[in-house]
């Protein structure tokens, strides 16, 4: 079988993140990046897929030249292969745009199987997977909590508030995962030294056949227009109590909108 894995490189989530002064993305060039975190998910079940049923796992990342340090972080789980989509003029681009690129490039990777994380920490969206099992006419089996592969058949686990679905599809088709669904393994030293060999294509929007026009600022159909940084905690109410601090108390709920 073969499997793609889409890997994001985000800002760090216990850190400190960011929006740009000069156009209101991300701040990646000053942020601690990191793989995101569902997406070490969505690896360690390719890999699982891969040792009971063989085949060839690829990583597949959109970003800009520093996302080659997730892509050899995630090729030193266990991945055969990597593929990096590389454009100065993709800066800037919403999803719709994103799902774009990324489906051109999985239209030249024939992937039986393409596994997400359900969604990335810089934008919890959730969308990505939708939008590309729709642009290549396949089946979406989102959000899942286990995935079983019997042959050419799929069967998911959904996870929901209620509980979970089951849901099947036939390959190919894309598949989002929770972190419910594994326990990603870490990278061996061998493994880290083979990434270093491990061959990265990089594509650019030329060789995907999209216009730089559908991409970036010029191609987004959303932007973000203002921001401000979340104003720093302040210190809680302070009720003492001489008799009449449950009323207080109460007052207090009754104007934060809890009863």
């Amino acid at each position: 079988m073969n499997i793609v894995v889409l890997v994001k490189q985000v800002p760090d989530s216990g850190a400190d993140r960011n929006l740009r002064a000069d156009d209101n993305t991300v701040d990646r060039g000053s942020a601690n990046n990191v793989i995101n975190e569902m997406d070490e998910y969505a690896i360690e079940e390719a890999l699982k897929i891969k040792e009971a049923h063989g085949g060839e796992v690829t990583i597949l990342t959109m970003g800009p030249d520093r996302a080659t340090e997730s892509i050899r972080k995630a090729l030193s789980m266990g991945p055969d292969s990597a593929v990096h989509v590389l454009d100065d003029a993709l800066h800037g681009s919403c999803a719709v745009a994103t799902s774009k690129v990324l489906a051109a490039a999985l239209g030249q990777l024939n992937a039986d199987l393409v596994i997400c994380g359900a969604e990335s920490t810089d934008g919890r969206v959730q969308v990505m997977p939708h939008m590309l099992a729709e642009r290549l006419g396949v089946a979406a089996l989102t959000g899942a909590r286990k995935l079983t592969v019997d042959g050419a058949t799929l069967t998911v686990e959904r996870q929901t508030e209620e509980g979970y679905e089951v849901v099947t599809a036939a390959t190919p088709a894309v598949v989002s995962v929770w972190d419910t669904i594994n326990e990603p393994r870490y990278p061996s030293f061998k493994g880290i030294m083979a990434a270093k060999k491990k061959p990265v294509k990089t594509l650019s929007l030329a060789d995907l056949g999209v216009a730089p026009t559908e991409v970036g600022f010029e191609g987004a159909t959303s932007a973000v227009v203002e921001h401000t940084k979340r104003p720093p905690r302040s210190g809680g109410a302070k009720i003492t109590d001489e008799g009449s601090g449950g009323v207080k108390l109460v007052e207090f709920l009754a104007t934060e909108k809890f009863v």
